[in-house]
Parts: structure tokens; C-alpha cells; sequence
């Protein structure tokens, strides 16, 4: 029986900029950096659909998006406007089920197989979801049904925009046989090249070989590819699954050497996990530096703390020791970030042992300033040592 419903919506960050702003609409719409005349140094975080026939996609250089269309209409990230947007959404999945996976604000899993005796079938089920988003949201959704995430998944994506695949159970493989091996879960660029060089250019291609000589070839990976080309995908919908890690990252407007800037940033960055973490309710118990230079070579340090937290001081003071662990040699530096993992939720603060280095005074102050920021928004009070970024 068919119980999974995969919901994507349709270029959202960009459709929720067409949506709000009608002079938007039916135009080449590029969500994300300021591409600076093409001068610009970050990514494309969303293209809506007219801006995609000009071969813009997410991730692809703002600048590169820029030269292949000056025409498009070039717009910063509003997040907290795309999430208030996705909890609407998503309050509609909850009308029909709990069981409900967030894969990003814009994508999620829903199991509704305890729901069939009062809504009726998966597939009218997710009609109605797709009805209700446009109704309700003005904005269009993707949907596929099917026996199993994976090929829920791929349904959604076969009509974008505005799709609507169902997958009967038992018909899977004849399903999946006729697409790219690049379908595949996992089947990165790498791996698929190496999936066309031994001959499989399709799924039904892995489907039809042998499980064990694709083990042979690909160890355990020769297996997960097999077993999804064969629509085999046990794994069940995992209601509001925790975060990983808690990160930011930043690409500089012109590459710098400067300690001065870069010990900055560092802060910065500390600032934006710190404030993400408390919002979490959440404690790091590792921290992670991406560093990477001017050649684009990319390095990453992490070490443990010795007690979980979520406390600007701690989380700057270990990014500088993990700085001090990147060979660095003068090279002019492109990004930086800071990712904290092994989370715990906690939502009261931990007792301190007698040597902890940040006192109760720290928490104190911590919790006034973000009070503050609360209040007066994010830029009402800073670090001295930020003022004169801001102010470049």
C-alpha cells in the first residue's frame, strides 16, 4: 500500500518573492548573494523557473548567474520570511498527519497510513495538501506517492513545477527502469561516472545486475545502489528529526590576508551559532572551522569542548585555537565558518563545575543581550570590536 508522500515545493524562496511582490511575477527571479554587477562572490540560494531557462540553478556562482542573466531580477535572502511562510505549510501537513519529516523548510516526508480511514487514499490525500498550499498560500507544491521515500522522492521531482506522480506498490522497478543512474540516492557526480563506465547508464541497468557483483565493485554502495534500483528502501518517516549542527558560514567581498578582519569574522560567525543555539534550547558539544583560501582549497578543524555550550566567548575562543591549526601561509583567505555539532538539547542551564570558565555572570549578560536583540533586532548591540565593520 502506498503510504509515503514526498512534498516539494516549487522554487520556493523565489516564488515567495514573486508572490509577495506581483511585479515579480513571470520574471527571471535570482534569490541570494548581490552579484555586484557580476562582481559578486557568493551563490544562487533559489532561481524561479523563468530564470532557470537561462541555466541558473542554486549553488552556482552569483557572478556566473549574473553574465548569463543581467536581466534577472537579483534579490537578498529574506529567511525569516521564507520560514514564517514554510510553518503555514507545513501546518497543512499536520492536518493530516503527525508523522511528518522536514527534509528543509521547502521539502518534507509525510507517512499518513494512520490516516486513510478519515481522509481516504495517500493520493487524495496529497491532492488535497496540493490544493490547500495553492489555495491557502498562492504558491504551487510537487508531490509524489509512493511505497517508500525513495521513490516518493523521485516522483515529486519527474513534473516539477506543479507535479503530481503516483507509484503504485509492485510497479517501482518499471517505474525507476528508463531514468539516469544519477537519480540514485548517493550518486554523486564521481560515482555516477563511474556507474556509466562499467556500463550502467540507467537504474533499470543496476536493477537487472547481480547484487553481489555490484557489491564486488562498489563494496556496501554496490548494495544500496542495487537495493534502490530495485525500489527497496525500508527506512520510515521520522517525525521533526533533531539537527546534526548548528552553522553559518560567510564568503568575503574581496579576499584578505588582514588578522584584523579575519579574527572579526571569526566573532561574527561565533555570534550567529551562539544565538542559534540558544534559539535551539541547544548546547555544542564540538566545534568545526571551515577555512578556505584564495586557490579554493578547502580545510576543516574540529576538536571537542570540554563542556557543551552555547556561550560567544567559548565558541570565539575555540575558533582561534582552530584557526592556529590551518597551515596558513599568507594565502589570501575566501571563507570562513563555524559549525557546532554533538548537540544536546537542554532546557535548563548545566551546573558548572568548580573550574568552568564561564561564570554565571556570562549567562546573565548573555540572556540581557538577547533580550536586546530580541526587542530591537539583531543589530541593536554588538561587540566593540564589530563596530568598525559595520560601519565599512
Amino acid at each position: 500500500m502506498s503510504t509515503i508522500i514526498h512534498i516539494d515545493m516549487d522554487a520556493f524562496y523565489a516564488s515567495v518573492e514573486q508572490r509577495d511582490q506581483p511585479s515579480y511575477r513571470n520574471k527571471p527571479v535570482i534569490v541570494g548573494a548581490d552579484p555586484q554587477r557580476g562582481k559578486g562572490r557568493g551563490v544562487v540560494c533559489a532561481a524561479s523557473y523563468e530564470a532557470r531557462v537561462f541555466g541558473i540553478h542554486s549553488a552556482m556562482p552569483i557572478n556566473q548567474a549574473y553574465r548569463q542573466c543581467p536581466q534577472g531580477i537579483f534579490l537578498p535572502v529574506r529567511m525569516a520570511r521564507y520560514q514564517e511562510v514554510s510553518s503555514r505549510i507545513f501546518a497543512i501537513f499536520h492536518r493530516y498527519t503527525d508523522l511528518v519529516e522536514p527534509l528543509s523548510l521547502d521539502e518534507a516526508f509525510l507517512d499518513v497510513k494512520g490516516s486513510l480511514r478519515l481522509f481516504g487514499p495517500a493520493e487524495e490525500i496529497g491532492l488535497r495538501i496540493q490544493a490547500e498550499i495553492t489555495q491557502e498560500e498562492h504558491l504551487s507544491a510537487s508531490v509524489g506517492v509512493a511505497a517508500t521515500k525513495y521513490v516518493a522522492k523521485v516522483a515529486s521531482d519527474l513534473r516539477k513545477p506543479k507535479g503530481f506522480v503516483t507509484v503504485e506498490p509492485g510497479k517501482e522497478v518499471e517505474f525507476l527502469q528508463d531514468l539516469p543512474v544519477e537519480r540514485l540516492w548517493g550518486a554523486g557526480p564521481k560515482t555516477a561516472r563511474q556507474l556509466h563506465r562499467l556500463g550502467y547508464c540507467t537504474i533499470g541497468a543496476v536493477a537487472r545486475q547481480g547484487q553481489a557483483e555490484l557489491e564486488a565493485v562498489l563494496g556496501q554502495n554496490g548494495v544500496h545502489f542495487w537495493e534502490l534500483a530495485n525500489g527497496i528502501d525500508p527506512r520510515p518517516v521520522i517525525p521533526d528529526e533533531p539537527a546534526q549542527s548548528i552553522g553559518s558560514e560567510t564568503t568575503f567581498k574581496k579576499d584578505t590576508a588582514d588578522p584584523n578582519v579575519i579574527r572579526q569574522t571569526l566573532l561574527e560567525l561565533a555570534e550567529r551559532v551562539g544565538r542559534r543555539l540558544r534559539t535551539a534550547d541547544t548546547l555544542a558539544g564540538a566545534l568545526t572551522l571551515k577555512f578556505r583560501d584564495e586557490t579554493f582549497r578547502t580545510l576543516n578543524r574540529s576538536m571537542a569542548l570540554s563542556v557543551p555550550t552555547d556561550q560567544v566567548p567559548v565558541l570565539y575562543r575555540t575558533a582561534l585555537t582552530l584557526l592556529d591549526r590551518v597551515p596558513f601561509s599568507g594565502q589570501n583567505v575566501r571563507l570562513l565558518g563555524l559549525s557546532a555539532s554533538h548537540l544536546s538539547t537542554s532546557t535548563e542551564r548545566q551546573q558548572l563545575s568548580l573550574f568552568e570558565e564561564t561564570p554565571k555572570r556570562q549567562f546573565q549578560l548573555t540572556d540581557a543581550l538577547d533580550k536586546i536583540r530580541t526587542r530591537f533586532g539583531d543589530s541593536a548591540i554588538k561587540p566593540a570590536s564589530l563596530f568598525a565593520k559595520y560601519r565599512e
